[in-house]
């Protein structure tokens, strides 16, 4: 524990956010509620360290906390009895595979751009030339001012009008798949996450979560 002059000259210092945002002096917070960073890390904990993987579904938005009031993701995992966050995001209308943790290192770690966990997306589309969106969704693309490395892209099934694809990208910037959708003129009507590196969210139902086995843990590592 530090002083309480030394708490103030670090939140003075700007060293210290509640919540993602920076903390000023009168402020109030409460460590078993807040999320509480000091220099981007977490206060100490005596709790255990939880990892989970939800199925996140759509409707539901990737925080803990929603101004507009919508439905988000720590209620799915209420029953947890343990207060944990999302580790990166999936928007309101995208699914599937979502890390959530109470360890702040591994949460900074896996969303720290030279981690490189690829991220595998299941994709439905519509648009008229399937084979000329795979060949661009394959090359480096400008995302606001961001150029992409190039995704793997590939039809899992053809219908009229579209396709399902899988498209595995290394980074994962905001709404990034549906963006490259947007630019190789494909509209996405489903998006869902299937596997982080090796982990597969597999036949976990919609809202359901599971602990991470110690193997999917340290491969991840």
């Amino acid at each position: 524990m530090m002083s309480r002059r030394t708490a103030e000259e670090y939140i003075s210092a700007g060293r210290v956010t509640v919540n993602g945002r920076p903390a000023a002096l009168g402020d109030k917070a409460d460590a078993e509620q807040d999320r509480i960073l000091v220099d981007g890390k977490e206060l100490p904990s005596t709790g255990d360290k939880v990892y989970i993987m939800l199925n996140k579904p759509k409707g539901y938005v990737s925080t803990l906390k929603d101004e507009k009031g919508r439905k988000n993701v720590s209620q799915l995992v209420q029953e947890l009895g343990v207060r944990v966050y999302p580790v990166g995001r999936l928007d309101l209308n995208s699914e599937g595979l979502l890390l959530m943790t109470n360890d702040g290192d591994f949460a900074n770690k896996m969303m720290h751009p030279s981690h490189e966990v690829t991220k595998t997306y299941h994709t439905w589309v519509l648009g008229n030339n399937i084979p000329q969106a795979l060949e661009r969704l394959r090359q480096p693309m400008d995302l606001d001012g961001y150029t992409t490395r190039p995704a793997r892209a590939e039809a899992l099934k053809l219908f009229p009008g579209g396709a399902l694809l899988s498209i595995i990208i290394h980074e994962g910037r905001n709404r990034q798949v549906r963006k490259m959708c947007d630019i190789a003129g494909l509209k996405v009507t489903r998006l869902k996450r299937v596997a982080e590196g090796e982990l597969e969210l597999g036949e976990l139902a919609p809202g359901q979560w599971r602990y991470l086995r110690p193997d999917e843990l340290e491969r991840l590592r």
